[in-house]
This record gives structure tokens, sequence and C-alpha cells, in this order.
């Protein structure tokens, strides 16, 4: 069978860097709901493998969304989803756990569960012997009620130490011998568990969340969890291959959030504090890193400000290597740092100025002006990086056409001054993304802009930059980021959407929009219809006082801190970055 064939393929050309733990009384399976390629370039799925494979008495497999080949031959011989390693089928595991990182995944959990022959529903689950399953990941921090109805139990934070506590209460619970909603109850326990099955949420006549009632222990109130000391855990890459999306790259992780609180930005406030590993602790791993691979990528939301990377960077270039930052803040680049990168043999740098215009950047908090992005973009050319890519959003909160346009001309004197000074520039990616809104942050109330107007100031822009001459523009669809704004704001409801989609991709696979766009009419055609209408997921401004979906969770962040970041950002104030030493406004110090 093609799936077993291609797993074998895969497994003799991995390079597994830890000792594995084979054996145990408790069998688990960790799923990453994409394909192989893509699960094995996260860090987060990795580490949390590791986390299982470690675990005393746990026997642990991998499970992937199978490529397209490999699910049109499983289902035209109408074979199950096997484990990655045993070749097991996934509902002969003890726990299946899905490691989440994106919210447009939550599609291919069903997949999934559709492929591994286990029922959507946790309740139709109930009272048969199919695994636990659980969920976790950053996409699950953020927003799991569009599968909560799919899924036994959340692990809401970080997993460093919560998976641990959570197989030993687990374990307990199962030899307890109590009955299942018993052994539910005793796992919420554990701080940072989320049992959806204890709470129910009710709706006005709107539409909108009215109320949650909950069944559970304590208050309701998920507390997500937080790893003080990165430095106590080694965060980079596990098992290498080279078909990995980074597959040249042995990946290692700077920090955990983000200081600088741009008011669209998740990872900014999800994650407070910022917390960086020390330089030393860096630098150590990126060496080791260099027996494995020649290129160190290093994952963080910002990486120009992680203290001591101009170091780092030429720790490793002294060593032979080349430091890949994901992503520099154009004020924090020194030249310590553009010429460390350049040394090294970068050819490529990615900024992110985010709005072109200095009053969109005052309006999403990036603290950065026009004159420090042409500085840094300099900088680098004149050290050699031959290409640029500038990363931008359109359609956030307050733009016009004009903010629209000041990207064009950012561009433009980017390539005028980098001219003027007779460096040589190769070429400029201008990569452009819609405003998705994203669950706790200051942005979370404002509506994504309709696909129609965005899709105008991408032609817009598109025709602008045509003229300029070796700049591309990389523009992600409005209808990607549409779905991708439908399961970030929604609430339980959206599941049936799910299921529907789900329904119709598999029986006409390929595209969902047709699908989508058929929900939409049936629910302007019947109201209330069958289904929520995903338009007031996507296109409806939240009130500023309505319960949000995701108000349960606890990221120790203040809801009426994020609701002043919104009002500053319609008056064009900015914020200082945080100061975990003395600031405690926010209320995650």
């Amino acid at each position: 069978m093609l799936q077993r064939k291609r797993a074998e393929e895969r497994i003799q050309r991995e390079r597994v860097l830890f000792e594995r733990h084979l054996g145990g009384d408790v069998s688990a399976c960790v799923i990453y709901p994409n394909t192989y390629p893509l699960a094995m370039a996260n860090l987060g799925f990795q580490a949390v493998f590791r986390i299982f494979d470690g675990e005393p008495g746990i026997a642990a497999d991998r499970a992937f969304l199978p490529d397209p080949d490999e699910r049109q031959a499983m289902e035209a011989r109408g074979e199950k989803l096997l484990s990655f390693e045993q070749g097991r089928p996934l509902g002969d595991f003890d726990i299946l756990a899905f490691s989440i990182s994106f919210e447009t995944d939550y599609l291919n959990v069903l997949a999934i569960l559709d492929l591994a022959g286990i029922p959507f529903s946790s309740r139709e689950r109930r009272d048969r012997n199919y695994p636990l399953i659980i969920a976790g990941g950053s996409a699950i921090f953020l927003n799991p009620e569009p599968i909560a109805d799919f899924i036994d139990v959340f692990l809401i934070g970080e997993g460093e130490e919560m998976v641990a506590e959570f197989i030993a209460s687990w374990r307990t619970a199962r030899n307890s011998g109590l009955p299942r909603d018993r052994r539910l109850k005793a796992l919420g326990r554990v701080e940072g568990v989320y049992i959806p099955e204890h709470y129910e949420p009710r709706y006005d006549v709107t539409g909108c969340l009215s109320d949650v009632k909950y069944h559970g222990r304590g208050g309701g109130k998920v507390k997500r969890r937080l790893i003080k000391d990165l430095n106590r855990f080694q965060t980079n890459s596990l098992i290498l291959t080279q078909e990995s999306v980074f597959g040249d790259m042995y990946l290692v992780e700077a920090s955990r959030g983000c200081q600088w609180g741009c008011r669209f930005c998740a990872a900014g406030f999800m994650y407070r504090p910022i917390r960086y590993r020390s330089p030393e602790e860096i630098t150590s791993q990126a060496l080791a890193g260099l027996e494995q691979r020649k290129v160190i990528g290093l994952v963080g939301a910002e990486m120009a400000s992680v203290p001591g990377v101009a170091g780092i960077a030429a720790a490793v270039a002294d060593a032979g290597g080349r430091l890949s930052p994901s992503s520099l803040k154009a004020d924090c680049i020194s030249p310590e740092l553009a010429s460390a990168l350049a040394r090294a043999g970068n050819r490529s740098v990615t900024i992110a100025p985010e709005a072109g215009s200095e009053r969109m950047r005052k309006v999403i908090n990036k603290n950065l002006t026009e004159a420090e992005i042409l500085r840094a973009a300099l900088m680098m050319v004149g050290e050699g990086v031959d290409n640029l890519k500038l990363y931008f959003m359109v359609g956030l909160p307050e733009e016009t056409d004009a903010d629209v346009e000041a990207i064009a001309l950012l561009t433009a004197r980017i390539l005028d001054r980098a001219r003027a000074a007779k460096s040589r520039i190769g070429h400029i990616t201008v990569s452009l993304n819609p405003f998705v809104p994203k669950p706790w942050t200051p942005f979370q109330w404002d509506p994504m802009e309709e696909a129609k107007s965005i899709k105008r100031k991408i032609a817009l822009l598109r025709s602008l930059l045509m003229r300029l001459g070796n700049v591309e523009l990389d523009a992600e669809s409005p209808r990607e980021a549409y779905f991708q704004t439908l399961v970030s704001r929604g609430d339980r409801r959206v599941g049936g959407i799910l299921e529907r989609l789900h329904r119709e991709r598999r029986r006409e696979p390929g595209e969902i929009w047709q699908a989508l766009r058929e929900i939409q009419r049936e629910a302007y055609r019947a109201r209330p219809g069958p289904l929520p209408n995903p338009d007031n997921y996507v296109y409806r401004r939240y009130n500023q006082y309505e319960i949000l979906p995701w108000d349960f969770i606890d990221h120790s962040v203040e809801k009426w801190f994020l609701m002043s970041e919104r009002k500053k950002a319609h008056f064009e104030h900015q914020t200082r970055p945080c100061d975990v030493t003395r600031c405690k406004v926010c209320g995650a110090c």
C-alpha cells in the first residue's frame, strides 16, 4: 500500500538526533494536521513529539495528513490512515494528540479523523472504545472553539511541563475505574486543561454569544501555561529530513513572544511576557547544529532584537555556517549584525515594515520610521545582501488608499537610495498579506476588510510596483484570509461549517470556496439558516462589551488594556515596547 511504502522510505531518509524510548503501556500518536514536509519543519510539533516519546511508559508514534496521491489511493482501496512508524490504525491508540499551529488546519483535523474511521463528535465517541483525543499548539492558545465539539481535551499553553502533568493525571484516572465523565473531571485539575463538554455556550436572538454555562470544577477560567525560563528546555531540530520545507536548515528557537506589541500580532500578546534564551545557549545549540546542517534557522517572532544576535551570527559565520533569521525589525539591525549575516553568505533578508506610511505604522504600533527602514535596507545591501523581502499588510484598521500607495513609494525609495549609493541590489519581493483579526490582540474586535475591496487595493499596488522594475509582488488571496478569519474569530457553531466544508471537499477534492459561498447564500435566504452565516464572523465588527468565544482563556493580559490599545490606534498613538523589569500595566508580568 502506498502510505506504508512512502512512510518507510521517509523513515529511512530521516536523521533522528535524540534517543528514542520505544515501548510502554500507554500508546500515543502525535498528529500534525498537514502534510509531512510541513510537519517536519515545525519546531512545536517536533518538541511535543519528543515530550511524549520521553515520558516513561509512553509508546509514541506520529501521523500526518496524507499526500494527495496517498489519500486518493487510500480512498480507492478503502484503507484507513495508519501511524507513521508502526503502521498502526489510529483508532487503536490510547491517546491521539493533535499539535495545531495554524487555525486553517482545523479543517484537516476532520479529514484525519475521517480517514482514521473515528467519529467527529466527542459525544458520539463517549460510550465506545475510541482513543482520547486531545489538542494543543499555538492555534489552540488563541481560540479552540471552532473544533471544540470534535476534541475531548485541549491543553492551553506551552507544553514542556503541562504534557507530563496531563499524562500522569490521565494514567491515574484511567486506572481508577471511574466512568468517563468522572475521569474527565479529574483531568480538569491540571492547570491549562480545557474540557469543552463542561461548557455550554448560549446565543441571543442576534446570534451573538450571550452566556456560557459551566458544569465543571472551579470558576471556568482556563489559565494558559507558560515556561518562565526557556533555557531549561532545548527547542531545536530533533529529526532532520531533506523533504522538510526547511530541509537545508537546523532550526533553533531564540525567543517566545515579542516586546514590540504590534496591535495586529497575536504572538506579541499570547506569549507575554517576552522571554529570550541566553546568547550562550543559542550559540551552543547553533554550533552543535552545524554538525548536521550548514544553515542555522533562528526561530522567533522578531530576531534583530534578540540579545547578542550579532555575536551569534558572527560565531556561526566563523564556524563556516550561515545564520538565517526568520524576520528582522529594521531599527534593530546593527552594522555588526548586517556584516555577520552578509559575511556568512546570506543573499536574501526579510524586513517587515508591515505598513507603507508613517501614519499606519503608528496605528499598528510598529515603532518604526521610514528613515530607519531605509537605513536598514541600505545597510544590508551595502554589506552584500542581494535580495530583500519586504513584508506588508493590506486592509488594516484605519487604512486608506494613500496608505496602500505608500507601500510602493517606500519600495521606490529603497531602490533609489540603493542606486544613489551605488550599492548592488538584485531583487525586491513585496510580500503582501490581507489583515486577519486575531484573538487576544487590540484588533480582535475589528472585521476583515471585504474581499472585493482588498482585491482592488492589491490591483492598485500591483500597478504601481510594475512601474519600478526589479520588484515582484507576492500577495495572499483574500479568500484565504477570509477562511482564516472565520476560524480565528469563530465560536463553537463554526464546527458545523467545517463539517459541511469537509464533506464537500471529500466529494469534490480541491477548493472549498464554492461550498462556503453556498453556506453564505443559505444563511441569507433563511434566517436563521441551518448554519451560521460565515460573514458574521469575518465582516462584523464585534462589540467591545460582548462575550467573545475565547474569553474563557486567561492569558494574563487585561481586556481593558487591549481596548485602550485599540483606542490609541484610532488616534495614531504608539506604546513603548515591553519593559518586563518595570512595567506591570497589561497584567502579564
